[in-house]
């Protein structure tokens, strides 16, 4: 969440927003000098970003399952999906921050934000840009839970709201078509984009001639107290290109193109965004900043409010506690032990020689299942016999295990013979006689996740190895993806070798890549979708008893029908206004 006071902190000019902005917009209920007002409805819209916390809705797909009867995407997965029952459901949410991003958009210019006219301009301008931006944003999200094949056969999205609504306005509206907000999303965010800077910084004095000539003739000193690093976290230009990037992708996806070749656009959306940080080189190289940035104890402590490390693209502000260890600690660290990995995720881990499992080249030994893998493997999920929390404790999951972590063993208990790693600090201590927090924050978005995109992309438009306009193909991206993981590094990873002369066997490794870089991130259940992949793979598990490891063919069986690869208009919204048409399947 962002959080206004640090957003705010250093700039004298601007009062921290009312607790509650609960006003009119008529003349005589606020005052046009009073930046709380417009500036308070701004930091809604940032509070409402869906990335703000994690889904884990990898529970509603073959990565995962959970031991809490209640979880929300696990009702979803065992057949209790319906259009007023959707924890995936974005409308409410995602409207309500458009609409105040329009209000705010309405407001902008009434009020002083400082007293210098110059630099009043100029924080008008960023204000503009930042609720352009997130309008963007949050339609973006409105697209990926709501979009589909409406009942009358067409491509729909939502409706487009470009002004704010009220008590005398129409409100049974449409759904514009899919294509027609994707062109508004881009609007908008070009509209952020040519009113923010790349990046908030603070130019040194005399060097007035490193001011973006978009925002006039002004000092260095006017400069900074609108875009300076005081405002480190806001909106920027690079993420307005970023989400264009995210949009262009889905846009191109399987699930959502209307027949036209969009994969170039999204090809090039993406290189956009990598080639302001050096192309290839927007991948990490280091495995500790690429792969565990959140557990990277030194650079998180180190990280100043709203800077990012060198894999992070956006990010919310740090947190300070253990709610992420308290649910998913396995119960001999104190854990609630929710998100439990699947097999099906652990076996498309390759071997460290790259090979997939099934490859009769990859070494692959079902009664050492574990030996010679991808290293990535034992960072996200924690196996039997591996070691967690402070002191290192080994954690049985056996079926006949003497502790609570052994499979099946209590409520808290894995189900599938595995426990979450990813995300995790190891240095927190849920002991109750000396329990600790630890520092952590939640990325928006990932410049690996930007390089898969492209990878994606690129692979459909080019083929493997070709590159269009740009100077790097997919093949390139996983490559440096692979090696950064320690994948093929004794065998110049043949595999990957012989997978770039097929668009199709690359296909598949992009997506395999992306569904190991990006686990647990929110991300499998809108992949399988947009791609029109199989839903239903039942989520299988390892059952481990006297040495024999014996695979569970179906820890849950996954019940989704054909059209639940879009996500339904909410029934209640339905009921209320006829111009609506529901996504085709729904009631």
């Amino acid at each position: 969440m962002v959080c206004a006071t640090v957003l705010l902190a250093g700039c004298q000019d601007l009062i921290e927003p009312a607790i509650e902005n609960n006003r009119q917009l008529d003349a005589s209920a606020y005052i046009p000098s009073d930046s709380r007002f417009p500036y308070g409805i701004l930091l809604n819209g940032y509070n409402r970003i869906p990335t703000n916390s994690w889904s884990f809705n990898d529970v509603a797909t073959d990565d995962a399952v959970s031991n809490d009867q209640n979880n929300g995407y696990l009702k979803m997965a065992t057949g209790q999906w319906t259009a007023n029952n959707n924890p995936a459901n974005q409308w409410t949410n995602c409207f309500a921050g458009i609409q105040y991003m329009n209000i705010a958009l309405g407001e902008i210019d009434k009020v002083q934000w400082v007293a210098d006219p110059a630099t009043n301009k100029l924080f008008a301008t960023r204000i503009k840009g930042e609720a352009y931006g997130l309008r963007a944003l949050l339609m973006f999200h409105l697209l990926q839970a709501h979009a589909g094949k409406g009942a009358n056969g067409q491509m729909l999205g939502v409706p487009i709201l470009l002004k704010p609504q009220t008590t005398s306005d129409n409100y049974n509206l449409p759904r514009a078509t899919f294509d027609e907000c994707v062109k508004q999303i881009n609007q908008d965010l070009d509209s952020a984009d040519v009113k923010l800077p790349l990046d908030y910084r603070d130019i040194a004095s005399g060097q007035a001639s490193q001011i973006p000539a978009k925002y006039g003739k002004v000092t260095v000193e006017q400069y900074n107290r609108a875009f300076g690093v005081t405002f480190s976290g806001l909106f920027t230009g690079r993420i307005a290109k970023a989400i264009k990037a995210q949009t262009a992708l889905l846009a191109a996806s399987p699930a959502f193109n209307n027949g036209t070749d969009k994969w170039a656009d999204a090809a090039n959306a993406a290189a956009a965004v990598l080639n302001l940080n050096g192309g290839l080189n927007a991948i990490p190289s280091n495995a500790a900043s690429g792969l565990t940035w959140y557990s990277n104890a030194t650079e998180i402590a180190g990280l100043r409010d709203g800077a990012n490390p060198p894999e992070i693209l956006w990010r919310n502000n740090w947190l300070e506690n253990r709610e992420l260890e308290q649910a998913n600690f396995p119960p001999t660290l104190f854990g609630n032990g929710r998100i439990n990995p699947t097999q099906n995720l652990v076996d498309a881990f390759p071997m460290l020689n790259g090979y997939p499992i099934n490859s009769p080249q990859s070494g692959y030994n079902p009664n050492d299942p574990y030996t010679n893998r991808d290293p990535r493997l034992r960072m996200f999920i924690l196996v039997n016999g591996a070691t967690a929390g402070v002191n290192n404790t080994a954690i049985n999951t056996t079926a006949n295990g003497p502790t609570n972590d052994a499979l099946n063993k209590v409520e808290t208990s894995t189900r599938t013979g595995y426990y979450l790693r990813k995300l995790l600090r190891q240095d927190v201590n849920l002991n109750p006689t000396s329990a600790s927090n630890q520092r952590r924050y939640k990325p928006h978005i990932r410049y690996t996740e930007i390089a898969l995109a492209y990878a994606e992309a690129a692979n459909e438009a080019y083929g493997p190895t070709g590159t269009g306009s740009n100077t790097y193909s997919a093949y390139d991206i996983i490559r440096a993806i692979r090696r950064r993981a320690g994948i093929g590094l004794t065998n110049n990873d043949a595999y990957l070798e012989s997978a770039k002369g097929s668009k199709e066997t690359m296909r598949q490794l992009i997506r395999n890549e992306r569904r190991l870089e990006l686990c647990f991130e929110g991300f499998r259940f809108w992949d399988l979708r947009r791609w029109n992949a199989d839903l239903t793979e039942p989520a299988k598990g390892m059952s481990i008893q006297n040495g024999v490891y014996t695979v569970i063919p179906a820890v849950q069986d996954r019940i989704f029908k054909s059209h639940m690869k879009y996500g339904p208009i909410p029934y209640s919204e339905i009921l209320k206004y006829s111009a609506l048409v529901q996504n085709e399947g729904w009631n």
